[in-house]
């Protein structure tokens, strides 16, 4: 009896495991006040959705992502975004390291654009983006929270892009989509870790969303999941420092430009 499963089934379905998975690692991580970017009481009385209501949000969109991902696997066929040269070459680390780089760039170019066209146009944040901005203070199972319609744009046209510029194959789709939902959990875990990889690699960081979720940040760091090219290329670029908060943990707070 076969049991094989699909690379394309895991492509849909592993990235949702990682999500919930890697999101509850930091969940519990979050219960410990020295780790946290903002203390549980901003949590409880900045938010203006209740968890209940965000883990809903994440299963629908998740549910949505998961038919259209299967859709799309089931007319592109087992290739995925690959020519026949390479996918005959797919477990080449040469070729899946350059197929990664262009997805991320893709993604990065995409997101960063949509991210901040849907904050300058006051009808598409006031119905559709607004909804993400309800957490004031991000945690790592609220990565996702968004409108449906802004899960469409962002992650579904953005994440088929990422796959067909890449001409990656369903198989590699598996690590880079899981790795894309690590990266966009840990921007959104409100935690700074010693020792996390993702700050010493990417300067697009828990830190560095959290300052786009401050009150006054809306208008920067529009940058994601991966690079901050884009924003310091557009102008949208804000640094800031990483200080200790006196009852435990750090605040990132914006270092404003010269200019402002």
């Amino acid at each position: 009896m076969d049991l094989a499963i699909s690379d394309e089934l895991l492509g849909t379905f592993v990235p949702i495991l990682v999500y919930w998975i890697y999101s509850g690692i930091y969940t519990v991580f979050g219960s410990f006040e020295n780790y946290r970017l903002h203390s549980k009481e901003d949590e409880e009385q900045k938010n203006m959705v209740s968890k209940e209501a965000v883990i809903k949000n994440v299963l629908l969109q998740q549910t949505i992502q998961a038919i259209l991902a299967i859709f799309l696997y089931t007319v592109v066929g087992n290739n995925g975004g690959a020519s026949k040269t390479d996918h005959q070459s797919s477990s080449s680390l040469t070729v899946i390291a350059r197929q990664f780089v262009i997805a991320m760039l893709a993604l990065d170019t995409w997101q960063y654009f949509m991210h901040r066209y849907f904050h300058h146009n006051k009808f598409l944040y006031r119905h559709f983006h607004s909804h993400h901005h309800r957490l004031v203070v991000p945690y790592s199972f609220g990565a996702i929270y968004n409108h449906p319609f802004e899960a469409f744009v962002f992650d579904i046209i953005g994440g088929a892009l990422s796959f067909f510029l890449s001409g990656m194959s369903p198989k590699t789709s598996i690590f880079f989509f899981s790795f894309a939902t690590i990266k966009s959990v840990d921007d959104h875990c409100g935690l700074w870790l010693p020792g996390n990889l993702f700050h010493i690699f990417f300067n697009n960081n828990s830190a560095y969303h959290d300052v786009h979720h401050h009150l006054y940040g809306g208008k920067y760091n529009f940058s994601q999941p991966f690079f901050v090219m884009w924003d310091r290329i557009m102008g949208t670029y804000m640094p800031y420092s990483l200080e200790k908060r006196a009852e435990g943990g750090f605040e990132a707070r914006p270092i404003k430009r010269a200019k402002e």
